[in-house]
């Protein structure tokens, strides 16, 4: 009996890592396992140890594959920005905008955290995100004020996806202006 051909998918590992994060910004890391994530990225559920060793694997990658976009994204913003002027600006955006911390994002990133607080190969991803951020930052401000900025880019982020009063835009503006000098 002839076996069935088998279905060429170039893209099945990206989607599966897309569907990791959906998984784990739905039902946490905790709530994600090989059955959710390949049902949510329409895949056999083989796939997943064809193309990752485990479970723990393949959150990292997709980890990564979430600090590599918005790294991105973040020195994008910062590249647009031509002047000192328009470098501030840029990190009021970053922290204000929901286009760079959407609601989603924010809740992965905290997925990431608690994932990462005991495992060095996540705790690196996080290390290579916060490296690229502050490069990006370094471009428009000496190394000490993009290693404040990245800080307080991060933590004005967090504060603002859960507080009832979150500083606006002219408070954050207000707070680079002090941590730029």
């Amino acid at each position: 009996m002839p076996s069935a051909p088998r279905r060429y998918d170039p893209d099945r590992r990206a989607r599966i890592l897309r569907a990791a994060l959906d998984v784990v910004a739905e039902h946490g890391v905790a709530g994600a396992t090989h059955r959710r994530i390949a049902a949510a990225a329409d895949v056999p559920l083989g796939s997943m140890t064809y193309h990752f060793e485990g479970l723990e694997p393949l959150l990292t990658e997709a980890f990564t594959l979430l600090a590599d976009t918005v790294a991105a994204r973040f020195t994008e913003r910062l590249a647009a920005a031509s002047t000192h002027e328009d470098a501030c600006e840029a990190v009021v955006d970053l922290v204000v905008d929901e286009s760079w911390a959407s609601p989603r994002t924010m809740l992965l990133s905290y997925e990431l955290y608690a994932f990462a607080a005991r495992r060095p190969a996540l705790q690196e991803v996080m290390r290579a995100w916060m490296d690229k951020s502050r490069t990006a930052l370094g471009r428009h401000f000496p190394p000490e004020t993009a290693k404040a900025l990245d800080a307080m880019i991060e933590g004005l982020s967090i504060h603002r996806s859960v507080d009832r009063a979150p500083a606006d835009r002219e408070a954050v503006r207000v707070i680079v202006e002090r941590l730029v000098g």
